[in-house]
Parts: structure tokens; C-alpha cells; sequence
């Protein structure tokens, strides 16, 4: 590997890698020159994971306002409705389609990775969008001028959810138990873990530049 590598595991049901999406997009800003960047889909809700709206709601109500308060992120409106409403919503929380829609969306901008996981998480936590319908990405195909054909035949594919799914596991041999995550690698078997769970940038980018200079001596 020619630079540093920034693995971001995230999933994009988390409540907590919403809010620290700023943080996030901020530290590959700053690191782009000496580091590459990779965000990687946790898997959180999949399989017997899977769970509808109304069985979730409850935590969600409580945690969304220690999330908000702690990162001054803000959850919208149309997406508190579900909260709100768990009765009333047809939801279905699964991570599967926009882990997919994250390997798609990788091959065409590898560089705007970082992005375009939090666009999936504003879609969901303030425009309301729901992740498990394919036409909660169609505004992101417009944004990214991405041939919507193209996008949803692979959507559909086997060969994308393999590559999702890759993710998930490769999060779990990583030892990936919670989310956000970051680490560094920095050789094909040296890894340093950055953060685990919500950091602030400032302590983030301390220990980025830490290490950083660490290896540059060795």
C-alpha cells in the first residue's frame, strides 16, 4: 500500500455515524493528502437483525436526543414521523440495500466515498427517506449524474450484494462491534484503532497526526 489507510465503519441505520459525519468528512479533508480513505458498510441490521420500524422505534425515540445533544446534529421532521408513529409506518430496517448502493457508488467516485455515506444517512435521518426502497436513491443518482438504469440493474445484482456482504464480514474480521469505527492501517497487518464510537474531531485528528508522525520515525 503506497499511503496510510482510514478504514470508516459505519452502517447506515447508525444513529451515532450520523452525527459524526461532519467529523468525518472534516478528517478525510484534512488527511486526503496523506492518506487514503475507505468507508465500509457494518452489516448492523441484516439477517435476523432485520426488524420492522414498530420493534425499534422506542430506543430510537430515547437515543436520537442524546445524539442531537452531544453532536448537534439535527434528525428531521418526516424521518421523526416514523419514530413518532411506529404503528403507522411501514418501515423495515435493513442495512443490505445501502450497503449495496455504498459498493455501487464506490466504483463510480472512490473519492467522494466519504460523501456519499453521509448523503445516505441525511436521506434517511432528515429527508425521511426510506433505505429499503429503491427510490430513496434516485435524488443521489441526479446529484452524482449516475445512469439510473445502470444503477438499479446492479442494485438488483448478485454480484453487489456479494461485494456488500464482503463488507460486512471483512467489519467483523476487523472485530468491528460497534459503530462509528476508525482505524489506520498502515502495512498489510499493522492496524491502530482510531475511535471507537462517537469522537470528537479534535481528538481525532490529534491521534491521526500522532501516529502519523510515529511511523514517519520508525
Amino acid at each position: 500500500m503506497n499511503k496510510p489507510l482510514i478504514i470508516y465503519c459505519y452502517d447506515a441505520y447508525c444513529g451515532w455515524c450520523y452525527g459524526f459525519s461532519p467529523i468525518i468528512k472534516k478528517i478525510a479533508k484534512d488527511f486526503e493528502e496523506q492518506c487514503e480513505i475507505e468507508v465500509l458498510s457494518g452489516g448492523m441490521m441484516i439477517e435476523g437483525q432485520v426488524m420492522p420500524i414498530e420493534k425499534i422505534a422506542s430506543f430510537i425515540s430515547g437515543s436520537y436526543k442524546r445524539v442531537e445533544e452531544l453532536t448537534g446534529i439535527q434528525f428531521g421532521q418526516d424521518f421523526l414521523w416514523h419514530i413518532n408513529n411506529p404503528d403507522k409506518s411501514d418501515w423495515v430496517m435493513n442495512s443490505e440495500k445501502p450497503g449495496i448502493a455504498l459498493c455501487i457508488f464506490k466504483e463510480y467516485y472512490p473519492e467522494k466515498q466519504v460523501e456519499f455515506a453521509f448523503d445516505l444517512q441525511h436521506s434517511l435521518n432528515k429527508e425521511g427517506r426510506d433505505l429499503d426502497d429503491d427510490e430513496a436513491y434516485r435524488h443521489l443518482l441526479k446529484k452524482y449524474m449516475i445512469d439510473a438504469i445502470d444503477f438499479y440493474a446492479k442494485l438488483k445484482s448478485n454480484r453487489y450484494k456479494e461485494k456488500a456482504y464482503y463488507e460486512f464480514a471483512l467489519c467483523k474480521q476487523l472485530q468491528v462491534t460497534s459503530f462509528p469505527q476508525v482505524l489506520l492501517q498502515v502495512n498489510e497487518t499493522k492496524f491502530y484503532l482510531l475511535a471507537k464510537g462517537f469522537t470528537a474531531y479534535d481528538e481525532l485528528k490529534e491521534r491521526i497526526k500522532n501516529i502519523l508522525a510515529e511511523i514517519k520515525y520508525k
